[in-house]
């Protein structure tokens, strides 16, 4: 598998924590993730553009990682 990638190159890895950088609009829903919210405990899918996590609200949300960034 390639390495998973955010927005600014970095490698993430299960566990890790990342933060939103635009706002997205959840599909299925009326949420949306606002820009700055920080999704902790990723895990990584097959897929080296996606992961898969937990958002306060929705559970099981997979994410594009151009749409996100590592935190510290």
């Amino acid at each position: 598998m390639s390495d998973v990638r955010d927005s600014n190159g970095t490698i993430l890895n299960d566990g890790d924590q990342v933060t939103v950088i635009k706002d997205l609009k959840v599909k299925g829903t009326s949420l949306t993730l606002k820009r700055g919210t920080l999704i902790k405990n990723i895990r990584l899918t097959g897929d080296a553009e996606t992961i898969e996590c937990n958002a306060d609200k929705v559970k099981g949300l997979v994410l594009r990682t151009e749409f996100l960034k590592k935190a510290g």
